[in-house]
């Protein structure tokens, strides 16, 4: 199954015009149209379709940079896509798309977009989408937290990267959980040690886990945690609090 998300903005472009005889800002506007193909694993709990009337929760995962491009079995190389292939059952939906950049950014647009249409045409209980990332996903989950904050009830981070001040437009309600290997040397340790200190200096609810002598997979020890999943069935949606 392959979906194919637009996005619709509207540039402004500031123009100058060399013929004039002093400088001058130029109003204008254009309409740009981006197209971004997403494919994408969705996983169904076993007792899905027992009872018609019953929603289950959501994971969205996004993977890291290692598996982005166009196989889309390079998804299940880690976190749960992973464990699902090895036969792991899980009690709610699970939405894993891929990046098809190899060396760009997550359009967390396009995945928002995606996340849309999927809760619109599947059994989802909104008050329990529950995010998560690894690794140039974790990056891309803690600007999701930032640009939907009234959208997830629970995020876990596996060795992201993201800017502090991110902390000040996450939800004050949200649940965090972050996991990082201190012999990280793909993105160092101190990206999660500054944004849990800020996060925790302005009065989030964060738990912070450190794998001594890991390295960068600190999502195998992350993932492989069934506490992880418990902890986000325990969580639902609360209202944003503004910062």
């Amino acid at each position: 199954m392959k979906t194919i998300v637009l996005i619709f903005c509207c540039l402004f472009i500031f123009e100058g015009c060399a013929s004039q005889s002093s400088p001058e800002l130029i109003n204008s506007e254009m309409e740009v149209v981006t197209s971004e193909t997403l494919r994408y694993y969705l996983y169904y709990p076993g007792n899905y379709e027992v009872n018609p009337e019953e929603k289950f929760p959501l994971l969205l995962f996004l993977h890291g940079g290692g598996e982005s491009g166009g196989n889309l079995k390079s998804v299940k190389r880690n976190g749960p896509p992973k464990l699902i292939s090895g036969g792991k059952k899980f009690p709610f939906l699970i939405l894993a798309p891929q990046n098809p950049e190899e060396k760009m950014w997550w359009n967390t647009r396009a995945v928002n977009r995606l996340l849309d249409s999927i809760v619109a045409t599947n059994k989802v209980d909104e008050n329990r989408i529950y995010l998560t990332g690894l690794s140039r996903g974790g990056g891309a989950a803690w600007e999701m937290a930032v640009q939907y904050p009234d959208k997830f009830a629970a995020l876990a981070v596996v060795c992201g990267m993201t800017p502090v001040p991110y902390a000040s437009w996450i939800n004050k309600n949200l649940p965090i959980k972050v996991f990082h290997g201190d012999q990280d040397k793909s993105i160092p340790i101190s990206e999660s040690i500054e944004m849990v200190a800020k996060l925790k200096e302005m009065g989030y609810n964060v738990d912070f886990t450190v794998y001594k002598g890991v390295g960068h997979n600190a999502w195998d020890r992350a993932y492989e945690n069934n506490e992880l999943y418990d902890w986000f069935l325990a969580q639902k949606k609360q209202v944003p609090v503004e910062n």
